[in-house]
């Protein structure tokens, strides 16, 4: 299932994964919730752990065409997106200890993103927990070149990170139009046999 929302669910999706990060990373192997947080590699300030939507495509497998009733309006069908986000983990230890951290930090976002690739509630935030519904959280196989040419923060060095597909969100559509008039009514009559009620 899909989760459908307002224009704000791709704030929302963000949002969902941050709860769940902050919930599961902290405070092992990061210090404090605040050190994970949606920025650029490149403007990660303090951040241990930072998320980056890097991408947002139309989703064609999740595509609806119907157009949905709503009270004698129709309602055009909602936009279905993926969105691809890179996760990057920043220690701040030493440099002997720099990379062993945050290969840590890695592996415990790995793991606590593949053990919720169903993500539900209590999990989704806004309009996205309103729906009832889920998201989707699957791993992109890139090799290096793909990373490094996703890699665009000007003259920063690549650093290993991860990056995941998580969807498909519906955007409901603001645009309607007049439903059908009714031009035919049925009713139906049938006859109450003795002994039962009128």
């Amino acid at each position: 299932m899909s989760s459908i929302g307002s224009y704000t669910a791709i704030a929302e999706v963000g949002a969902s994964l941050l709860k769940l990060l902050r919930e599961q990373l902290s405070p092992d192997p990061i210090a404090r919730p605040d050190l994970i947080g949606l920025a650029s590699p490149a403007d990660k300030g303090d951040l241990s752990l930072s998320l980056y939507l890097v991408g947002v495509r139309e989703s064609g497998d999740a595509r609806r065409n119907a157009m949905q009733a709503q009270g004698g309006q129709l309602r055009y069908p909602p936009l279905a997106l993926d969105l691809t986000y890179l996760v990057t983990a920043h220690s701040a230890a030493e440099p002997l200890a720099r990379t062993l951290d945050e290969h840590l930090m890695l592996g415990k976002a790995m793991q606590t993103l593949y053990d919720n690739a169903v993500l539900r509630a209590p999990y989704l935030e806004g309009s996205l927990a309103m729906s009832g519904e889920e998201l989707r959280i699957t791993a992109e196989n890139m090799d290096t070149d793909q990373l490094v040419r996703l890699w665009q923060f000007g003259d920063l060095p690549y650093k290993l990170s991860l990056v995941y597909r998580v969807g498909p969100i519906l955007l409901e559509s603001t645009r309607v139009k007049p439903g059908p008039r009714v031009v035919e009514r049925r009713i139906t009559l049938r006859d109450i046999g003795e002994g039962e009620p009128r």
